[in-house]
């Protein structure tokens, strides 16, 4: 059998590296009956911090094929990758392509691939939030119609599949494959070092991270976000990786963020006394640059709290039990807000002091079902069956 894996961002990565690792044990144990397989990088995040750090953090192999398509508008990155795509598929002829998650990548090897009749196998099918403003929710859904197999994390998403008049022989529970990457890395991330770097406590600090489009691209909204969480580092330090397009729009706020980038092992303490007396609006949110994934999930770890728009963060908090406040109208992982590890705060953070005044210092282990770190093994056990 032959599979070709497509990755396009950070999320991504971290997703198809439980299922090399997988492929690779498997082949192990089986030589006789190997799975070949090929990891296409569409290029869809393409700097270092964003992309080349994170094959490093989880071990992945280069990728036999760089697509290289770079940023542009929804339109262009969706047409590049299937246009580059669909050429590796004529050529490379796989039997089957796995993709993951819900970027802009994901649907257009998706496309290019069904229009070959080749089969598709979509990880994370399911998950829906009901807002087709956003492109990621139009972008799983697309593809999850396209997909032969549909591997989902949890009954809500299959509901919401058979809701769509998806059959249920297309649907395949084998739990969030977020949770493998997380297991797979907890031990390396241990050893981070990058509280000391920051002059932080552990439980001392909370860790705030924002990237969604609807929550960074419109001023106002970006800015009210910023003043409600600066109220909060009013009482606890907030560290806040920024990702480049945040970065970006909050310069265009007018906030000079070149005098809040911690580098190296400054302490927090000095720093906030030698920051020019115009920022000291910001409080205790401490601006840095994005991180690695050992760095990141250390951080995860040991806050008190996260405050994040994100989806990957949101599982790895519930897995980890960190109280988790997300900054949506509406949940991307229902599951976590039944299991009350993830509490909705609203896409201007109008709860969030609330919420934060509510938290217990301890959060019960409530791991959903099958977020156990097996995820990958399940996928190539059913593929290869």
């Amino acid at each position: 059998m032959k599979i070709i894996l497509v990755a396009a961002a950070r999320p991504n990565f971290m997703k198809i590296a439980p299922l090399i690792r997988a492929i690779q044990r498997r082949n192990d144990a089986f030589p006789a009956n190997l799975i070949e397989s090929l990891l296409v990088h569409t290029g869809q995040h393409y700097d270092y911090e964003m992309s080349e750090v994170f094959f490093e953090d989880l071990d992945l192999p280069k990728p036999d094929i760089h697509l290289g398509v770079g940023s542009g508008s929804h339109a262009e990155q969706t047409g590049k990758v299937m246009i580059e795509f669909e050429s590796v598929l004529l050529k490379e002829k796989p039997d089957l392509v796995i993709v993951v998650g819900d970027v802009n990548s994901t649907l257009a090897a998706a496309l290019a691939a069904v229009k070959l009749h080749i089969p598709i196998g979509h990880v994370e099918s399911g998950v829906r939030t009901g807002d087709l403003g956003m492109p990621e929710e139009v972008n799983r859904l697309l593809t999850d119609h396209v997909s032969e197999y549909l591997f989902t994390t949890s009954k809500y998403d299959d509901k919401n599949l058979i809701k769509e008049g998806i059959h249920e022989s297309r649907i395949h529970r084998v739990g969030n494959i977020m949770a493998d990457c997380l297991m797979m890395c907890k031990a390396g991330a241990e050893k981070s070092d990058i509280l000391r770097k920051l002059g932080l406590q552990r439980n001392q600090y909370a860790l705030f991270t924002l990237h969604r489009p609807a929550n960074v691209d419109d001023k106002q909204k970006l800015e009210l976000i910023i003043s409600r969480v600066e109220k909060v580092a009013q009482k606890i330090p907030v560290v806040f990786p920024a990702h480049p397009r945040t970065r970006k729009n909050l310069n265009a706020l007018g906030l000079d963020l070149s005098n809040h980038v911690i580098a190296g092992s400054a302490d927090v303490g000095a720093y906030l006394q030698a920051r020019p007396q115009a920022q000291q609006s910001l409080s205790n949110l401490l601006i840095i640059p994005p991180l690695g994934y050992r760095d990141m999930l250390n951080l995860e770890m040991n806050a008190r709290f996260v405050i994040t728009d994100s989806g990957g963060i949101q599982v790895e908090t519930t897995v980890l039990g960190i109280p988790c406040l997300t900054v949506m109208d509406y949940p991307v992982w229902l599951i976590t807000h039944k299991e009350g590890t993830n509490v909705l705060v609203g896409s201007d953070c109008a709860g969030l002091e609330c919420e934060v005044g509510k938290l217990k210092t301890k959060q019960k282990n409530k791991r959903p079902v099958m977020w156990d770190g097996q995820t990958a093994e399940r996928i190539i056990e059913f593929i290869n069956a």
